[in-house]
């Protein structure tokens, strides 16, 4: 029987390469987007072709009501709720922390930090054992940037990060009595259009020489060690980050 799992920012990069290869592991997979419908679309076809069942939905993750509505809808349209992947998030253009304004910070940690804990508290609703649920797994994305700091670039944005592998660590703990094992993974450089969006489009290629294994990983390969953390494989492992980083 198929589990269903929702992925947050699934329209591209990590999370569309997640909702991807997770459906070839007999997930159905509730795609979220925040405005690119086609790209969306287009995930929720690749899943199809799988052989899962799959809807796009749009939710900005930072706002409460929309995130309750994601969740609600995705059980109404998939069924019971086995997995979650926090995968939603943003940079922004390089900057010190003495040239960054409020408005730029809000969002930093609204989107990657406050986004992931609504989405987590919704899920834990939906799948603990305590609120009637059958268990599941959580996968948060962090970043290599909460052990380097990204000083000079995004300082806020590798905050935001250090306190997802925080989160991970204490609800992982708070839940694992309850059927639900949360851990996180913290990608390094990894090619995808994100760059683009914080205005270095070129960023994983010049990177690269700085990563011991001389190149910028892929969508993919991340997206593979979230789905074995979904997966049974992973059925004792909670609380943990793994790296894929290619050495850094």
């Amino acid at each position: 029987m198929r589990k269903v799992l929702l992925v947050t920012g699934a329209s591209r990069g990590i999370g569309a390469a997640t909702a991807r290869l997770a459906a070839q592991h007999g997930y159905d997979v509730a795609v979220n987007y925040s405005h690119d419908v086609a790209a969306a679309a287009q995930v929720v076809h690749d899943v199809q072709q799988a052989g899962g069942r799959a809807v796009a939905i749009r939710a900005d993750v930072s706002v409460e009501v929309e995130v309750q509505q994601l969740f609600a809808r995705t059980q109404a349209e998939l069924g019971p709720l086995a997995a979650l992947v926090n995968n939603a998030g943003v940079v922004d253009q390089p900057q010190r922390v003495d040239e960054m304004s409020v408005a730029r910070l809000r969002r930093m940690f609204d989107i990657n930090l406050l986004g992931s804990f609504i989405c987590a508290r919704e899920a834990v609703r939906c799948m603990s054992t305590r609120h009637g649920g059958q268990g599941g797994a959580i996968v948060n994305l962090s970043s290599a940037a909460a052990k380097l700091g990204s000083p000079g670039q995004y300082v806020d944005y590798a905050a935001a990060k250090g306190g997802i592998d925080v989160f991970t660590l204490g609800l992982a703990k708070e839940v694992a009595a309850e059927g639900i094992r949360v851990n996180a993974v913290r990608p390094g450089i990894i090619d995808t259009d994100i760059h683009a969006s914080g205005g270095q489009p070129d960023r994983a290629r010049q990177m690269a020489p700085l990563v011991p294994m001389q190149r910028a990983g892929s969508a993919l390969e991340v997206a593979q060690a979230i789905v074995w953390l979904l997966s049974d494989a992973a059925s004792y492992t909670t609380g943990a980050v793994i790296d894929v980083t290619g050495g850094r």
